[in-house]
């Protein structure tokens, strides 16, 4: 049995004359005849009670007609599902994300692709950049938001810059140094600092290692956590200072009791973190394209 033998027996059970389902297949009369004696011989039994210028269905007819059209409906479903993943409007991507740095980026741009592409899901993973990469390279994930890492493990990548933030003290509002306009690393040296796990983020304290040397200092780490929103609860609860990317004012920006932390400059100021998309330049799809342009559009540049 083959799908053709279903559309041409629901033609003609639906317009009860061979030759009208015949017209509306487009096809000749005595094909559509034979093709539907095939049919009855295959499956065992008849189908319709025929006359000479009708065709009646037989109560197996009945339902079977019922059955042949579902089959049908879900060959068509399932053609229409891998076509749509075959064009990127259906399916699944993963992305890695680095949490502090997307906390502006990633919600807007998940909104704003997912009501363009509701078929499709978008599966999280917060990551560090070495897992991210790592992942990118085996095809894990296909598209990769986090810091730009250098350009020696860019290497058949393709990358964009999507925001660039400065890099912020984060200080309880009633920490003595809440009111300052800007803070140097002077001020903040002898001070308890809080940080991401060393494990997850070796390159956060790479990056805070040579920012103390600068003046000659070693940063006084006295708690390290696994993502921005325990740090931020912990700054909050008076347990020390972080430094972190200006886009985290998004997440403390108040409550009827006030703003959760203060974001004050460093001065001078640090270079500027940029945040990147990263992708593999041979797994480029169309799904890939829209997800990145959905970020780009979204893009904060606090």
């Amino acid at each position: 049995m083959e799908l053709r033998h279903l559309r041409y027996f629901i033609a003609a059970a639906e317009e009860e004359n061979v030759s009208r389902a015949a017209l509306k297949l487009r096809v000749s009369q005595p094909g559509i005849s034979r093709q539907i004696k095939d049919l009855e011989d295959e499956i065992g039994f008849q189908l319709f009670e025929r006359s000479a210028k009708s065709l009646k269905l037989t109560e197996a007819g009945k339902f079977f007609l019922t059955e042949a059209k579902s089959i049908l409906q879900r060959a068509d479903d399932a053609v229409k599902n891998a076509r749509a993943v075959a064009g990127g409007t259906n399916g699944e991507i993963n992305v890695g994300y680095a949490p502090s740095l997307t906390v502006q980026i990633l919600p807007q741009a998940l909104r704003a692709f997912q009501e363009k592409f509701p078929g499709v899901r978008v599966a999280l993973h917060d990551l560090s950049t070495e897992e991210m990469l790592s992942q990118i390279g085996e095809k894990k994930l296909q598209v990769a938001l986090t810091v730009r890492p250098p350009a020696k493990l860019l290497r058949g990548l393709n990358i964009e810059e999507l925001a660039h933030y400065t890099i912020c003290v984060a200080v309880a509002p009633k920490h003595p140094l809440a009111k300052s306009k800007s803070i140097s690393l002077e001020q903040i040296s002898r001070e308890p600092l809080l940080g991401y796990s060393r494990k997850d983020y070796p390159e956060y304290h790479e990056m805070l290692e040579k920012l103390f040397a600068s003046i000659g200092r070693k940063p006084r780490i006295v708690g390290e956590h696994d993502g921005v929103t325990s740090i931020v609860a912990a700054v909050e609860a008076g347990h020390g200072f972080a430094l972190v990317p200006s886009c985290v004012a998004c997440m403390v920006g108040g409550s009827p009791q006030g703003p959760r932390l203060k974001l004050i400059p460093l001065k001078p100021a640090l270079p500027a973190i940029p945040v990147v998309a990263i992708w593999r330049k041979e797994s480029e799809t169309e799904l890939i394209e829209e997800f990145i342009a959905a970020a780009r559009e979204e893009k904060g540049q606090p």
